[in-house]
């Protein structure tokens, strides 16, 4: 099982390059992640009933509670889900059930064993692509031009045996010389535009159209896999012609697709997720209300947190690769807690969140940093991004300054939605720019503190257009 391992002071040091601020949740989160890889160090008698420490992080919108999550299972190559308690609804009502998420989180890991699994052989993948589309283009100039493309001559079940010209372009004989001179060609790019014939795997389904509904996504995926198996359906290819670039590509996914061994993902998915798997239950504060009475809109909060209890607490969840157990699977809640507390969550469920995180508010100075240190701070991607217009785009210090003080006082004026904040304030310092930046090419433009004053400060003047803009 492949996972990453930092101790606690690497991990704070790997989110500090992101994240600006919140000491207290990222020493919470990297005690989590390390206590993970312990958990695997110790005697196997000890380590089923060692449970993960799920957290809850309390704190105001675009702090950045979900960005500590997301990064966290990045830095572990984790399978990682993040999911809003309010989607949810106790079984009986309409909507997604709680087992639900951890279905998706198996799906995630699948794609994401399947991935590495590719990057391993992608040496492997290239030579079988780069050896199949010698062979077609030897081929196709053994046999002249490229020949044109049949009617379509198979529809569901209704097999029809093509014509033979069709397969007649691909039975050709080369010489070694031949196919290594089209090599030598087609790596020194002189074949990029040559146009070659391949057939593809067809997924469409002539048939049936299936119309999914919320809480319905199971079924469906269900009913695709069973059609895809059928007599008619299953192995079924289209004859394409594309240029020597993108056949390269579909041949290359059609080779890693064969290499890979299905049932290793599989079993490989379903270990990750039950040992470093993820779950961000974002929004657990909007289920977090007692049920007064039986009606209205809250007459299923408590029973979504009944749902949710035994999953967090350690279950068995049914999935097509087979059942997950979800005892060991780290779950990290979020909330802003504005209206309700953490003590409105039903007592079973607080006792399965020990370690409890109060993330800070972020002000101007706090704003001035993310607009600076991260690696992929706001400033740099709009100067990346201008960069593609040939528009030089250069932020003074003076400036940065300036907009932090517009962000932190349009979250005091109205709602704090912390660093949020900052891409509405960009956004409209800029639009100008961006709009015109196709007819700037080769400029250079400063952004200074006049600049940011002479394009805000009407803006913010006017409380009634601040409220709305910004």
């Amino acid at each position: 099982m492949t996972q990453a391992v930092f101790t606690p002071r690497e991990t704070v040091s790997e989110l500090d390059r992101f994240i600006i601020g919140q000491t207290k949740a990222k020493r919470a989160v990297a005690v989590a992640l390390r206590n993970r890889w312990r958990r695997q160090q110790v005697p196997e008698d000890l380590r089923d009933e060692i449970a993960p420490k799920n957290i809850i992080m309390i704190g105001p919108t675009g702090v950045g509670k979900t960005e500590i999550a997301r990064r966290l299972a990045r830095l572990a190559k984790a399978p990682f889900i993040k999911v809003e308690a309010s989607k949810f609804t106790e079984v009986g009502y309409v909507g997604r059930d709680v087992e639900s998420m951890i279905r998706d989180l198996v799906e995630i890991a699948v794609q994401l064993v399947k991935d590495e699994l590719v990057e391993g052989m992608r040496q492997r993948v290239a030579e079988q692509a780069e050896d199949r589309l010698v062979q077609l283009l030897a081929a196709r100039d053994a046999g002249g031009s490229v020949p044109p493309l049949p009617p379509h001559t198979d529809f569901g079940p209704v097999l029809v045996t093509p014509a033979p010209g069709r397969t007649a372009a691909y039975s050709g004989d080369s010489s070694r010389d031949e196919l290594e001179d089209v090599r030598a060609k087609l790596r020194a790019g002189e074949l990029d535009d040559e146009i070659v014939e391949i057939d593809v795997t067809d997924t469409s389904n002539p048939f049936m159209t299936i119309f999914g509904q919320h809480g319905m996504e199971e079924m469906e995926v269900n009913i695709r896999d069973m059609f895809s198996q059928m007599p008619g359906f299953k192995g079924r290819t289209k004859h394409r012609r594309v240029r020597v670039g993108e056949a390269r590509q579909i041949l290359e996914a059609e080779a890693a697709q064969k290499l890979v061994d299905i049932d290793q993902v599989q079993r490989e998915a379903i270990l990750r997720t039950e040992n470093t798997g993820i779950v961000f239950l974002d929004e657990i504060d909007k289920v977090a209300g007692r049920q007064v009475s039986g009606v209205g809109p809250d007459v299923s909060r408590e029973g979504v947190q009944r749902d949710l209890l035994p999953v967090v607490e350690g279950s068995t969840v049914s999935t097509k690769y087979g059942p997950v157990k979800t005892d060991h699977i780290l779950f990290i809640a979020a909330g802003a807690f504005h209206v309700a507390t953490v003590a409105d969550l039903i007592p079973e469920l607080q006792g399965r969140f020990p370690i409890r995180v109060e993330l800070d508010s972020l002000g101007r100075e706090d704003f001035v940093r993310i607009l600076t240190e991260p690696d992929t701070a706001l400033t740099r991607q709009y100067v990346a991004l201008l960069a593609t217009e040939s528009v030089e785009l250069v932020f003074h210090p003076s400036s940065i300054d300036a907009i932090a003080g517009y962000a932190a006082e349009a979250n005091r004026r109205s709602e704090n939605i912390g660093a949020r904040r900052l891409h509405t304030i960009m956004e409209a310092l800029l639009e100008e720019l961006s709009f015109t930046a196709p007819d700037r090419g080769g400029e250079r433009v400063e952004v200074d503190e006049v600049f940011v004053h002479r394009t805000l400060e009407p803006i913010m003047g006017d409380e009634d257009l601040a409220k709305y803009i910004l």
